[in-house]
């Protein structure tokens, strides 16, 4: 490849709003690896749905702008795809819950099958990477930017799950990347907005925050993401994603595969690394795949001034190319499966959220509502959901215990008048100041989810799960399992 080339095949851009024809445009003059899709840049039906067919054109259209000039390999179509808060395709697509709730039901084989599900409906639609899992272990209630994305607040189970769910997405024929290297969950700051600094020592990291990744990479798993934290351990005041020290760690676990960056539009690296200045510094330092540069023009021009000028040497930007290149030709010679329909995975998501509801204070046996009960909190569809989920289990609406629905920004402080159940539909933590005598940690939204809640209440099913991270007094491991 030429030097343009090269350049563009190490730049994984976004773009605003439904031009897609600008952005194969930018893809083909460019050489770009191709493009990741953001919610804004979904086709949306007049019913607020997505448009599955014009989703998959637009997949197609961008392969073939990323394959222009005669490339043999395939582009890379990626999405961020997490279940959770994090998705990018809403219905019909399955609705998944929180992450966390692999960690709660405790399953590596649920986590795989699901992972292959919803890998298997974004590949029927054209993608062929997800920028998932995050694989970082949540510190608690003190962590504001990965929560219930975390699969567990114990490194062992995070580790274990998260190469589960990533080999059931490579079986789907998606690409994962292990997410965020060295780990966002042990630090209080969103690097969405700050750059957050992780003060443990290398010893305190490797035992537990760097555990999932080198569990991905002992796995054999094709990208690790690089987060913009701060190490001083490794160099103090330089985000990860820009750290020479923080590649070498990571070549240093073994990983060969693809070290791509997170964000670089984030508040961590934008101000800090004006006019993407940061693409040929994450390079010179380690990295192969520059995720989402501020200006994608500007990125590439600042890559080939860098190897221009000696900044960035030429040996390096082609290893990151030759990289990026060996994992694509290797995913086509993998082939993808036909894709499901979308929709496919929302028994196995019901599945998922029965497996990992967990009961923290309350009966274990029978019901724990009467035959109506009141409902508050939670937005009007989380009403709504659960006003069909309690009726489709025989319990009406409108008299009775109150039933509190906590969404992940509520108050934790219980409402008035008291509630006599209270359910944390997003990471368990607000329980812990919960005075209701009933307490349920749910870990999602979906209509699945409901359906799980509805039958526990109603005494037709269990509370299998138990807590993967610790709820003030309650230690992880509680629940009626």
């Amino acid at each position: 490849m030429t030097l343009e080339q090269q350049a563009g095949q190490v730049l994984l851009p976004f773009y605003r709003g439904l031009n897609h024809e600008a952005q194969a445009a930018v893809i083909e003059r460019l050489h770009l690896a191709g493009s990741i899709i953001m919610g804004d840049n979904v086709p949306g039906l007049p019913d607020g749905r997505v448009d599955t067919a014009a989703m998959h054109g637009v997949a197609s259209r961008l392969q073939a702008a990323a394959r222009a000039g005669g490339r043999s390999w395939p582009g890379l179509i990626g999405v961020d795809q997490e279940g959770g808060v994090v998705a990018r395709l809403r219905a019909p697509l399955t609705e998944w819950p929180a992450p966390m709730s692999y960690g709660a039901a405790g399953s590596g084989p649920l986590a795989a099958e699901a992972g292959q599900a919803m890998a298997s409906e974004l590949a029927a639609l054209g993608f062929n990477t997800d920028f998932a899992p995050t694989s970082d272990v949540t510190m608690g209630p003190a962590d504001p930017t990965i929560g219930a994305r975390s699969m567990s607040g114990d490194a062992d189970a995070a580790s274990g799950f998260g190469v589960a769910f990533s080999q059931g997405m490579l079986a789907a024929g998606l690409l994962p990347a292990a997410k965020h290297f060295p780990g966002h969950g042990s630090v209080s700051v969103d690097s969405h907005a700050r750059l957050p600094v992780q003060g443990a020592s290398l010893d305190q990291l490797r035992a537990k925050d760097l555990k999932p990744f080198q569990a991905a990479i002992d796995a054999g798993l094709p990208m690790v993401m690089t987060g913009h934290i701060a190490v001083p351990a490794l160099e103090p005041g330089v985000p990860a994603s820009v750290s020479k020290a923080a590649y070498a760690e990571l070549r240093r676990m073994g990983f060969q595969g693809v070290a791509v960056t997170d964000a670089l539009n984030m508040g961590a690296v934008k101000g800090r690394y004006p006019d993407d200045s940061a693409a040929p510094l994450a390079l010179a330092a380690g990295a192969d795949l520059l995720l989402m540069p501020a200006n994608v023009d500007a990125a590439h021009a600042a890559i080939i001034a860098a190897v221009r000028s000696g900044a960035l040497t030429p040996e390096r930007l082609a290893e990151a190319a030759q990289r990026v290149v060996t994992m694509m030709v290797w995913r086509a010679r993998t082939g993808a499966g036909p894709g499901t329909a979308p929709g496919s995975g929302s028994g196995l998501s019901q599945e998922v959220s029965a497996a990992a509801i967990t009961v923290l204070a309350g009966p274990c046996e029978g019901p724990i509502v009467p035959a109506s009960v009141r409902v508050t909190g939670g937005s009007a569809q989380d009403r709504a959901r659960f006003t069909a989920s309690a009726r489709n289990a025989g319990i009406s609406i409108g008299a009775g215990p109150l039933v509190s629905l906590i969404g992940a920004s509520a108050s934790p402080a219980a409402p008035h008048p008291p509630a006599d159940v209270a359910v944390a539909l997003d990471a368990p933590w607000p329980l812990a100041e919960s005075t209701a005598p009933a307490r349920i940690a749910l870990y999602g939204r979906s209509q699945g989810a409901f359906d799980a809640l509805a039958a526990v209440l109603a005494g037709h099913a269990r509370a299998p799960g138990n807590l993967p991270v610790a709820v003030g007094s309650q230690h992880p491991g509680t629940g009626c399992a």
